[in-house]
């Protein structure tokens, strides 16, 4: 993840993670690029300052969001626009997986965020083939599974 993020984003001055399976993974790279970490909650807390965004973001502030896993991409599209809405530059978005679904690759094209995934469905599928641990019409099988989820098998 460091090395995506040394790559494609020079100049983060902090960063984020989407809770609350991504606030592990961002709180070590935020200490391993010796930068701020923040973190945004699904939903407003009903208690206190009711804060969406927790941690100090300041208006300008280029971050870039880290995720476990992005599957349709709402939750992380959300956790953008809070993110925006607080002033934040949100430079893009890293995950450590992907289902590569086509509604959250063009929810993405369409939000203006620029994401990346350190492995996604269809490079689970291919490895597996390679290594004789799938059948042709598993991966086929499988594969339009990602294509057509909320219709498949049925």
């Amino acid at each position: 993840m460091q090395k995506v993020l040394t790559r494609k984003y020079s100049d983060i001055e902090c960063i984020v993670g989407v809770a609350t399976g991504a606030l592990p993974m961002g709180a070590i790279v935020a200490q391993a690029q010796r930068l701020p970490f923040a973190y945004v909650r699904p939903k407003a807390k009903d208690h206190g300052l009711e804060n969406l965004v927790e941690g100090r973001i300041s208006k300008g502030e280029r971050v870039v969001v880290i995720e476990d896993l992005v599957s349709t991409g709402g939750s992380s599209l959300k956790a953008v626009e809070a993110l925006r809405n607080a002033g934040a530059e949100v430079l893009g978005m890293v995950s450590i997986f992907t289902y590569a679904f086509p509604q959250a690759e063009r929810a993405m094209r369409e939000a203006n965020v620029d994401f990346e995934a350190l492995a996604s469905y269809p490079q689970l599928l291919s490895l597996l083939k390679s290594k004789g641990k799938l059948s042709t019409e598993e991966e086929a099988r499988l594969s339009e599974w990602r294509e057509h989820p909320e219709t498949w098998g049925r």
